[in-house]
């Protein structure tokens, strides 16, 4: 079973469609019994980072996600979800994250951009992983965001993608992975997506 952590904040239940029908069992729940028994934890959200925390602080998950990371479960975090999985966050002033990837969310400086990016943008491939087996350079994904996140190690950034700067489009750090872009809503490359992490 797969759990979708439900902290208040995202389309919790497109990403649980999108996990179903790739042949995953998924199940929304905010439940820390629940959580600590799935095989596999997804992080999503929309939002600001410090109302993620918030949210995530008052269902007395923090302690908990940081533990299954520990534990070696996979974890996936989705654009907030992925950024939440930070060290620290600018958004709105300094916040902490879960600190389970070393780095930064910072916001877009360039003032000739389009804040927040929406819209469809191309991913360069930085390393090998399961989670993007079978893509191509260029591949194209949907993104709505304002903020990126900037790994510390540059060993945990598997794909980029440029938007007036080069950022962390995916992460990973041994079991923890994020995507700053919305799989669910990036059609067959980001059902690929989906089924890579449920076939983990």
């Amino acid at each position: 079973m797969i759990a979708v952590i439900n902290y208040g904040l995202g389309n919790l239940h497109s990403v649980q469609k999108a996990i179903s029908y790739v042949g995953g069992d998924a199940k929304v729940t905010a439940d820390p019994d629940t959580i600590l028994q799935a095989d596999k934890v997804v992080l999503p959200g929309v939002g600001a980072f410090a109302e993620g925390m918030k949210g995530l602080e008052s269902h007395a998950l923090t302690s908990l996600i940081k533990q299954i990371a520990a534990a070696g479960r996979p974890i996936l975090g989705i654009c907030l979800g992925m950024q939440l999985l930070f060290e620290t966050s600018e958004e709105q002033g300094a916040h902490s994250g879960l600190g389970v990837i070393p780095g930064k969310v910072k916001g877009f400086r360039d003032p000739d951009l389009k804040i927040p990016q929406i819209g469809w943008n191309q991913l360069d491939l930085r390393d090998q992983s399961s989670l993007l087996a079978g893509f191509e350079h260029g591949s194209y994904v949907y993104f709505n965001h304002s903020y990126y996140c900037s790994p510390i190690d540059p060993a945990h950034v598997l794909a980029t993608t440029t938007y007036g700067v080069q950022f962390a489009a995916a992460v990973q750090k041994d079991n923890i992975f994020g995507v700053q872009f919305h799989p669910e809503k990036s059609q067959r490359i980001g059902l690929k997506i989906i089924r890579n992490f449920v076939e983990l």
